[in-house]
């Protein structure tokens, strides 16, 4: 079993857990960090917006900075997971990069990052709703506290109102 385990910095202690309990022994796992490149183009586009002004270089570019942290966090996770597994840290549109790791993949690995509090879809952020949506692989996802209690899922609607999505076409 070829296994991909997402870790992202407030769930990634979770994921290693989970994953580590749940996925068989022999499996050949994928430890994944994605980093975001985002806040690299907005400080380029901070700087080239102070036309005619002469602003101090930044301590160290956001992306030394980004490389450092995630070689440090698979470290941890490597170190937390205590089998072998491969580290990937990749840069872009963390939710492309993430689909895109998973293919070839048998099973993805990954946390809820949304609201820990209740039950539902927002316990999910966009990405990693975008990231089960797409997924070419299986998905295993995982709460990374205790799951809430049941009675935190919200009421059905009234009834006679129209289900949140179109039936499929035939």
């Amino acid at each position: 079993m070829r296994a991909l385990v997402w870790i992202i910095e407030d769930t990634w202690q979770a994921t290693i857990d989970d994953a580590n309990a749940l996925l068989p022994s022999d499996a050949e796992i994928t430890l994944l960090h994605v980093a975001s490149t985002e806040p690299e183009t907005l400080a380029r586009a901070a700087r080239r917006g102070l036309l005619g002004r002469h602003p101090p270089p930044p301590p160290e570019p956001p992306r030394e900075i980004a490389e450092q942290a995630a070689t440090e966090l698979l470290a941890a996770a490597q170190t937390r997971l205590g089998r072998p597994a491969t580290p990937q840290a990749r840069r872009g549109r963390v939710e492309r990069e993430v689909v895109t790791a998973a293919d070839g993949m048998d099973i993805l690995v990954l946390a809820r990052d949304g609201d820990r509090e209740r039950l539902g879809p927002r316990s999910l952020g966009p990405t990693t709703r975008f990231v089960i949506d797409h997924a070419p692989s299986r998905v295993l996802l995982i709460w990374p506290d205790t799951a809430p209690e049941l009675t935190t899922i919200p009421p059905p609607p009234p009834s006679g109102t129209p289900p949140p999505h179109p039936p499929p076409r035939s």
